[in-house]
């Protein structure tokens, strides 16, 4: 085998494993959606309680998101991956022996550390381990992991409906994350290693947090990023926390909103698929202004249909458009950043997008104790898709007008 194939096998491999990581990441991460009824049966949570146990992963997630995509650019991607990998296997084992509102609060703050900062190193791998036309595809093909895992974690709630099962998709998520250590130790290759970071930065002299953010020409790119994370995280994480409970409230049974949430999540896998290739192929404008527009439909549709079949597939567009969109802002926070900053650059608009994951499943929790109807709460959440695509819309241009200086210049 030649030095190429084996660094294309390498590099392929590397992926993969990517993927499975990022599979293991949604399980948990709709891990509470599918567990909350449950949990609330048993331990007797109104809804503003259990906003607070969907947010308190969320709170982990924002520090850890910036933490290890810095210290990824410091000390490696592998390294920070295998240790983020370590705590949500651990943590979520622990979320199995809670028996409180307390425990319960403070096992799935420390898992959200492994999770928030596992995902710019994914997207950094997938990033710099892929051809360059090919890298929106690498992302998305990475992140489709992620709804698939939590479509898998939904799967557990429609094929254990019983109040105590909720501690099974815990397990699955603990057990999962452990298992692949060993294989991302053996086979994981280091696109970015510490050594790399010494080379290109000099130890006395590496980019700090504010250049790698804001210097450059790229405070614009940086702020725009940072708006449309936290736009379109707040629909994500409303929908995809609430959606059973919302939909349980118009009637649906419990086996039959977890069917919704399972096709909303494996919409979300094929929609990342979809979207990047379509970034690859037809450019990244077109591409983000389907999304977008595809996004405020999908609210809408989910707001005023009614029947089991109609809403399953109203589901799989949403999970389309919802989570193969968080995909694109992946790839496009990829590209704005250069190698030897990028996973600090990636990791801090992770970061600002865990914000709008904090605040929307609380806030959306206090007001449906409120009394607010789901129907209402969906369309609430369109004013934020506005926001987000025109946030999108100026990086691309942005980037659109540094390839075009950059082909004048040749």
């Amino acid at each position: 085998m030649t030095s190429i194939n084996r660094t294309q096998s390498s590099n392929s491999r590397t992926i993969w494993l990517c993927l499975l990581v990022a599979l293991l990441e949604g399980l948990d991460l709709q891990a509470p959606g599918v567990a909350g009824v449950r949990m609330a049966r048993e331990f007797g949570f109104d809804h503003s309680q259990m906003g607070l146990a969907f947010s308190a992963g969320s709170l982990g997630l924002l520090p850890a998101s910036a933490i290890g995509g810095r210290l990824s650019d410091l000390f490696g991607r592998k390294r920070v991956l295998m240790a983020a990998v370590a705590l949500l296997g651990l943590f979520s084992l622990a979320t199995t022996l809670t028996n409180d509102l307390a425990s319960l609060l403070v096992v799935r703050l420390l898992t959200g550390l492994g999770l928030g900062a596992a995902m710019p190193n994914l997207i950094a791998l997938s990033t710099e381990t892929s051809r360059p036309d090919r890298r929106n595809f690498a992302v998305g093909m990475m992140y489709s992991g992620m709804p698939i895992g939590a479509g898998l974690g939904s799967l557990v709630g429609v094929l254990w409906p019983e109040t105590s099962a909720w501690r099974l998709v815990f397990l699955i998520g603990g057990f999962g994350p452990l298992l692949i250590l060993p294989l991302l130790a053996l086979f994981l290759k280091d696109s970015f290693s510490a050594q790399d970071s010494t080379i290109l930065s000099g130890k006395a002299s590496r980019p700090g947090v504010v250049f790698a953010l804001f210097r450059d020409g790229r405070a614009a790119a940086t702020t725009s990023l940072w708006i449309s994370y936290l736009g379109t995280v707040v629909i994500l994480y409303v929908i995809l926390n609430w959606l059973p409970t919302m939909l349980q409230s118009r009637g649906l049974t419990g086996s039959q909103a977890h069917t919704v949430q399972v096709a909303y999540n494996f919409g979300g896998g094929a929609g990342a698929l979809l979207i990047t290739l379509l970034m690859d192929r037809i450019g990244r404008t077109a591409t983000v202004m389907m999304m977008y527009g595809g996004m405020a439909t999908a609210l809408a549709l989910l707001g005023i249909l009614a029947g089991n079949a109609m809403l399953v597939c109203a589901g799989f567009f949403a999970g389309m458009c919802l989570l193969g969109g968080q995909s694109a802002l992946y790839a496009i926070a990829s590209s704005i950043y250069p190698t030897e900053v990028r996973g600090t650059g990636v990791g801090s608009a992770v970061a600002v997008g865990r914000v709008g994951a904090i605040v929307s499943p609380l806030g959306a929790g206090l007001l449906m104790a409120a009394g607010l109807d789901a129907t209402t709460l969906l369309f609430a959440c369109i004013p934020f898709v506005a926001v987000s695509a025109v946030a999108a819309l100026l990086i691309v241009a942005r980037f659109q007008m540094k390839i075009g200086k950059a082909v004048v210049a040749q």
